[in-house]
């Protein structure tokens, strides 16, 4: 099949997460103008698009997603003002910007909702989701159903004032909107969306873009977890019945007005429900995020029973992320860290002294020759690595890590070594650990502030630092450059090409080949601190475009070594 060109595939993408970016003012937390001093830095990695996680005006209980005014930004982040200077002054480099967009739940604090809560006989009293509470054997008040909220506890609040209880598939603190209500969409549409995309921002990441249809009539969820009063209910929310429908519209009456580029958080479905979404004859979004890759080793329902995985299964992941729109008018993602995902040299590299560039040079290599669009976290490019193991519970700051912490304390009765393999996942898997302040230099607080930050900073920012790798052609950060202009000199093979893993099976390599107009790359990795045999697994002589070994052996590859060769 053909596919369309546009820019939009062909960009690699940068994600900021404001809070921890750069501070420019001194108060411990980032900011705009943090963000504007560090343009040209970004630029010259090679970036097409930034992406800014919310800036929004919020009382930041979920850090930004759970949105007071859409059309406001937080104090701590800055003015409209300094949000407008950004806009320009990354267009400026040409570059372009996409913001958060979160839409399936606002704050409590947010106007909408107020007024929601004020009296059942509000107009915006069906804005959001409220039931009556069941009553019990005993003459107790219950939740109307038994669902569990992602962050832990039940999914609904309830309301002293009117006696009703609320949707919050998230925190207390952000309600569902009632998106059955064409009223509420029209709203959102406007002040959410329209808003921005006049402001010249050039489109959306859209936040938990397969949640806003709900199931009804409101059902109890079946028990998954015995022990625990609250279920998970995905079945009930997720890929909806009017899901769709929305899409379609929210797409119809704004987004397809403008050159936008949409990608959705869509996580997890079959490949069908997937592709429903992203589909280009669908007209609903551009590309989807798939979570195959960052969420190996979760358990089913609850990512801190953490299970572990092998090569093959990573290599399974890649695969059905690289080929999910094999054959298809849609198009994908690459990505392998995010502000929901933890490091990716902890996960799946090595964060050894030894290791660590080694690994990140490899990681680096994987993606850019993987097809969709590319997204890079901030920090990934100098290879930032998982908060440590010392950490206490106290340092977290993730409403999800903190209430899952205080939830399973009481299920286990502080049992202490249950606590302890707790802490060793919240280390490994917590989102807290793609939070911690950006290493910008081995002064105080990494270069990231004057002032103590907000969060604590990654006790390895004295080694690990952008400032000791941008003048260093041997550095993880050089690697990324160079990287990302091979995958742009060869656009045709590595963002469009077709996919083949070679060794299936080989838990210690994995050899791939991307294919595209009679060329194709030949990609090896060696995903081991063990020297693993070089064998060519396709005919053809070998020209090498890259390699993050100081010296190639013709029979072996190092520990941890990657090779990128044309094929001829």
């Amino acid at each position: 099949m053909t596919v369309t060109k546009t820019w939009w595939k062909d960009a690699t993408v940068y994600q900021i997460w404001p809070a921890s970016y750069k501070d420019s003012n001194g108060d411990g937390v980032g900011d705009i103008p943090g963000i504007i001093s560090t343009l040209d830095y970004v630029k010259d990695l090679g970036v097409d698009v930034i992406w800014l996680s919310p800036m929004f005006d919020s009382p930041q209980d979920d850090m930004g997603y759970d949105i007071s005014n859409y059309e406001g930004i937080y104090p701590k982040y800055g003015t409209m003002n300094d949000m407008d200077n950004l806009i320009e002054e990354t267009h400026k480099r040409g570059m372009k910007m996409i913001l958060d967009l979160v839409i399936n739940h606002t704050s409590s604090e947010h106007d909408w909702f107020k007024e929601s809560r004020s009296s059942k006989t509000n107009p915006k009293r069906d804005w959001y989701i409220w039931r009556p509470p069941r009553i019990d054997e005993n003459g107790n008040r219950q939740p109307p159903t038994n669902w569990v909220s992602h962050f832990s506890g039940s999914a609904w609040a309830y309301d002293e004032l009117t006696g009703e209880y609320y949707m919050h598939l998230f925190a207390k603190s952000q309600p569902d909107l009632n998106w059955e209500n064409p009223e509420t969409r029209e709203a959102i549409y406007k002040s959410a969306v329209k808003f921005w995309l006049d402001k010249g921002i050039d489109g959306f990441r859209i936040d938990v873009a397969s949640m806003y249809s709900k199931t009804y009539p409101l059902v109890d969820a079946p028990i998954t977890f015995t022990d625990r009063e609250f279920q998970p209910c995905g079945q009930f929310f997720l890929n909806g019945p009017r899901i769709h429908e929305f899409h379609k519209e929210m797409y119809d009456k704004v987004t397809g007005n403008y050159d936008a580029m949409t990608v959705g958080e869509v996580c997890k479905g079959t490949r069908e429900e997937s592709l429903a979404y992203v589909s280009a004859k669908e007209k609903e979004m551009n590309m989807i995020f798939l979570f195959d890759v960052v969420q190996l080793g979760y358990g089913a329902d609850d990512r801190y029973e953490y299970q572990g995985f092998n090569l093959v299964d990573f290599k399974k992941a890649v695969h059905d992320q690289c080929e999910f729109v094999s054959g298809t008018d849609a198009w994908s993602t690459v990505f392998i860290e995010n502000h929901d995902q933890p490091r990716c040299i902890t996960r799946f590299g090595n964060p050894s002294k030894k290791y660590h560039a080694k690994s990140g040079k490899l990681l680096a290599m994987l993606e850019a020759a993987l097809t969709g669009t590319l997204f890079i976290y901030q920090g990934q490019e100098i290879g930032m690595t998982n908060i440590g193991r010392d950490w206490d519970i106290s340092d977290y700051q993730d409403i999800d890590s903190t209430n899952y912490y205080k939830e399973f304390k009481e299920r286990v009765g502080g049992d202490e070594q249950k606590l302890s393999k707790l802490m060793e996942n919240l280390a490994l898997v917590a989102r807290d650990n793609a939070r911690t302040p950006v290493q910008w230099d081995d002064s105080a607080n990494g270069g990231f502030s004057t002032a103590k930050p907000w969060m604590r900073i990654n006790d390895n920012y004295p080694e690990i630092n952008a400032k000791s790798q941008i003048n260093d052609p041997n550095s993880l950060l050089s690697f990324y450059k160079q990287v990302l202009k091979l995958r742009k000199a060869y656009k045709d093979l590595f963002i469009y090409g077709e996919f083949k893993v070679l060794d299936y099976e080989n838990k210690n390599t994995f050899t791939f080949t991307k294919t595209q107009a009679g060329k194709t790359a030949y990609v090896v990795l060696n995903f081991t601190e063990e020297e693993q045999p070089f064998e060519q697994l396709a005919d053809g002589k070998l020209d090498l475009l890259v390699t993050n070994a100081d010296k190639l052996e013709e029979t072996k590859l190092s520990p941890y070594e990657g090779r990128i060769y044309l094929l001829n």
